[in-house]
């Protein structure tokens, strides 16, 4: 294998920053999924409201947590901040002004919030496979998982306002600042591994 090429299940930047997976406790990843699910409220209180569907650094923050995280402990953080949401936290973009808790969730933006769940779990797998130590590869992995975060937002945005009005609203809006935010992520994580292997 070529060096520093990642091997297929290979790490995340979280093994190089708290250790491999085997050396970590149970409280210590129970604590990394908190911060996690911490900062996707606070990316979520980062908004703009520009119809029915709010801009956030929200999606940012969910395939960075991803990435960095991998699948299982990122898809823990995702569950963490869902959970919080449930038991009534305002922890959602919207929140309390819009309603909190379960009947948030159910809500026109529902379908969203599983989508991030999807979202982080697909860009951690395939950051494992060293998705996120190429700039291109990156990129692409971002605009995925985006799409993994639209469809199932968009379908239940539909049951609301139709299919046709949830992509001009919950979808196209959108589109231009998830193909930034999908390019400062593939510089970002290419540049976070290099600085890794040197260190």
């Amino acid at each position: 294998m070529k060096a520093g090429a990642p091997a297929i299940g290979g790490r995340v930047l979280a093994d190089v920053m708290f250790g491999a997976p085997g050396r970590r406790s149970l409280a210590h990843n129970a604590l990394i999924a908190l911060a996690g699910s911490l900062l996707l409220w606070a990316a979520a209180k980062a908004r703009i409201d520009i119809g029915v569907v709010p801009v956030t650094l929200q999606t940012l923050a969910v395939l960075a947590l991803g990435a960095a995280l991998g699948p299982r402990l990122a898809a823990a953080a995702v569950v963490a901040y869902l959970a919080q949401g449930a038991l009534g936290l305002p922890v959602f973009a919207g929140t309390p002004e819009k309603g909190v808790g379960l009947a948030y969730m159910v809500g026109p933006t529902g379908g969203y919030l599983f989508g991030f769940l999807i979202a982080a779990a697909a860009i951690g797998w395939l950051a494992e496979r060293g998705a996120d130590r190429s700039p291109l590869r990156m990129f692409l992995a971002m605009l995925a998982a985006t799409a993994l975060i639209y469809v199932p937002g968009a379908l239940w945005l539909s049951a609301f306002v139709g299919l046709e009005q949830a992509v001009a609203l919950g979808v196209a809006p959108f589109l231009a600042g998830d193909v930034i935010k999908a390019a400062l992520a593939a510089a970002v994580f290419p540049a976070a591994w290099a600085l890794a292997r040197r260190t």
